[in-house]
C-alpha cells in the first residue's frame, strides 16, 4: 500500500509528540493511536500503518542485544552496559544471550547499529574475501 507523503508527515509528528527525553511514552501512543482512531482524518490508516512502522523504529534504537559464546562475568556486562548507556543514552534495554555459534567474542546490535567481533563473524568475512 502507498502511503501519501502527507500521512509520512502527519505520522512523523504525531511520533515527536509521543517521544520524551527518557525515550517513547508508552501510554501517549495508545491515546494518539484512539485518538486518530477516534476522529478518523483523511488517510488515516496510511497514518496509522506509518505510525506504526514508525513506532518500532524507534522500540529497536532503544534495544541492545549483546550475543557471547559463553555466559558472561557480571562485572564484564555492568561495564559493557554502562559503555552501552554512554554511546547510546541513558534508558537502553540491553539483552544478554549466549550464543555457542559464535564460536568466541561478542556480537552487539543497537536498533540497525551492529558491531560483530566474534569468530564466527571474522571467518564468514573472511570466507567472502576469497
Amino acid at each position: 500500500m502507498k502511503i501519501s507523503k502527507q500521512s509520512r508527515r502527519t505520522a512523523k509528528q504525531l511520533l515527536r509528540g509521543c517521544v520524551q527525553e527518557s525515550g517513547l511514552d508508552e501510554d501517549r501512543v495508545r491515546r494518539t493511536v484512539s485518538a486518530v482512531i477516534e476522529k478518523k482524518p483523511r488517510g488515516y490508516f496510511g497514518i496509522l500503518s506509518h505510525f506504526h512502522r514508525l513506532v518500532k523504529l524507534e522500540v529497536e534504537k532503544r534495544t541492545a542485544r549483546v550475543e557471547s559464546a559463553a555466559d558472561l562475568a557480571p562485572e564484564f556486562q555492568s561495564t559493557l552496559q554502562s559503555s552501552l548507556n554512554r554511546k547510546y543514552g541513558a534508558g537502553l534495554h540491553i539483552t544478554f544471550v549466549t550464543n555457542p555459534d559464535l564460536l568466541g567474542g561478542l556480537r552487539i546490535q543497537v536498533g540497525s547499529d551492529v558491531y560483530d567481533g566474534s569468530l564466527q563473524g571474522r571467518l564468514n568475512r573472511l570466507r567472502e574475501s576469497f
